[in-house]
């Protein structure tokens, strides 16, 4: 895979309109389609920290693009190329992308209203998940049984919806209430199709060594009809385990950015600005844990 010469932090692209500035992408108004830009910025607990991750956008872009075409035969997606020439004949004129910084970063989707869930599917119980079955024996209202290990494999995967927050933390919120905000038809859609996509996604990785844990979807509206939109199964969306040292009790290798939030829990952080820098030795090992997804998926 080819490496950038630096890493990308803002994707600014002259004579562009952008459309919106995410923890992570940079999105720019096409008309009746979006240019999608993966920097390699990373987010944790709601920050965008300081140090990118050298080749951390192009490893998602790929990841992405990957599972949307493998995908498309459960869901439609917004994803139309990742080929630069293709992307050039939606570019106004007199707008160029330069290839030594936006080639393997770039996507060109169809636009749809997003809606404001973020569709969670849990294979395994860790993150909030854990948290919340240690309080209430249940996740989004998902009664289980009593006894249950940190990290363990659930008898089902189970869909836990959370609020898709502009700025700030995420919130887990029963099925109930994300069917009286999207209403209850596509709400029941939308939990159909998420764990499709995840029983589909775990399948595969399973074959090749890995454990997803838990993963997001995100949708958007087009015509009326649900459209997977942002991005599919990668390393900022999901936690993703090394099966052969998967134990259930313990905390599993894996290929996240948990190694990024476990050094933040390490040094104490508040959680509050100012960021704390990150040590080259840690930027370096999330670099190698996000190739080493991206070559996994791919052998």
């Amino acid at each position: 895979m080819r490496t950038p010469p630096s890493p990308m932090v803002c994707a600014e692209v002259p004579g562009l309109k952008t459309a919106a500035r995410g923890k992570v992408r940079d999105l720019y108004d096409l008309g009746d389609r979006l240019l999608i830009v993966a920097t390699d910025r990373l987010s944790a607990f709601d920050y965008v920290l300081p140090d990118p991750i050298p080749g951390k956008g192009e490893v998602l872009t790929r990841m992405s693009a990957f599972w949307f075409k493998r995908t498309a035969c459960i869901v439609a997606n917004h994803f139309l190329s990742t080929n630069l020439r293709e992307i050039a004949a939606h570019l106004p004129p007199g707008v160029a992308l330069d290839p030594e910084s936006f080639a393997g970063r770039s996507m060109l989707v169809r636009k749809a209203r997003r809606l404001d869930i973020e569709c969670v599917v849990r294979g395994y119980l860790a993150g909030s998940g854990w948290k919340d079955y240690q309080k209430t024996g249940a996740v989004c209202g998902h009664a289980l049984p009593p006894g249950l290990k940190e990290a363990q494999r659930l008898p089902e995967p189970i869909f836990t919806p959370a609020t898709k927050a502009a700025s700030g933390h995420d919130e887990n919120i029963p099925r109930e209430e994300m069917a009286r905000r999207i209403g209850g038809r596509l709400a029941s859609e939308l939990e159909r199709l998420g764990i499709a996509l995840y029983r589909h996604a775990a399948d595969f990785l399973e074959a090749r060594g890995l454990l997803l844990a838990d993963t997001k979807f995100e949708f958007g509206l087009l015509g009326g009809d649900p459209l997977l939109i942002d991005e599919m199964v990668t390393p900022d969306s999901s936690r993703i385990w090394e099966a052969s040292r998967y134990r259930p009790g313990s905390s599993p290798a894996s290929f996240d950015k948990q190694f990024v939030r476990d050094y933040l829990e390490r040094v104490g952080w508040d959680k509050k600005p100012p960021v704390p820098a990150l040590p080259p030795e840690v930027v370096e090992g999330t670099a190698r844990r996000y190739h080493e997804a991206l070559r996994r998926l791919l052998s």
